[in-house]
């Protein structure tokens, strides 16, 4: 009986050091998603710039590309922004959605006046149910969308050079190539 009151106790340890050294190894800017290779969720949302306009998710049928979520209030995405902006600027030609989470319409058109827009288009949604359908764990995070629809990747953390050049820009390329 002693000598079980010692060994829960150390299992428990040894379970729980198992799970810290595997994390160890797993890469931070990534997180795990259920709905890569899934139909990205349909959605019908309102544009920042004129709510009266909608976008819906079936209009980029036939076309790669991402959907970034973002908000005003989050420092890395005020990292990732201008790098948006420079890509835009540079020539990419894969369309970006702009997804205002969670914050005052007023202040994410702001940002877009004042450090420029990236985006081909910006939606907002004030239920936050896309958001949950999407299964946002917070900002900034990128979907990659293939031309029928399918959610390719995740991009839980700013894109920056590192991440574009290693991940994003080889499979927005993989994935314009393909037919």
């Amino acid at each position: 009986m002693l000598k079980a009151k010692f060994l829960i106790p150390f299992a428990i340890f040894v379970v729980l050091a198992g799970f810290l050294f595997k994390g160890l190894y797993m890469d931070p800017r990534t997180l795990p998603s259920v709905l890569i290779d899934k139909p990205l969720p349909a959605f019908e949302l309102p544009t920042v710039f004129d709510p009266n306009v909608k976008f819906k998710s079936e209009d980029m049928k036939g076309k790669v590309w991402m959907l970034n979520v973002w908000s005003s209030w989050c420092v890395p995405c005020k990292q990732e922004h201008p790098y948006l902006v420079s890509l835009k600027r540079g020539g990419l030609k894969t369309p970006i959605v702009g997804f205002l989470y969670k914050d005052q319409l007023g202040a994410g058109r702001q940002v877009l006046e004042e450090s420029g827009n990236p985006y081909d288009q910006v939606i907002f949604e004030e239920k936050n149910k896309v958001g949950i359908d999407l299964g946002v764990t917070g900002v900034p995070e990128t979907f990659i969308i293939d031309k029928k629809g399918i959610i390719r990747a995740k991009v839980s953390y700013p894109i920056l050079d590192d991440l574009w050049n290693d991940q994003v820009k080889p499979l927005l390329q993989k994935l314009e190539a393909e037919q």
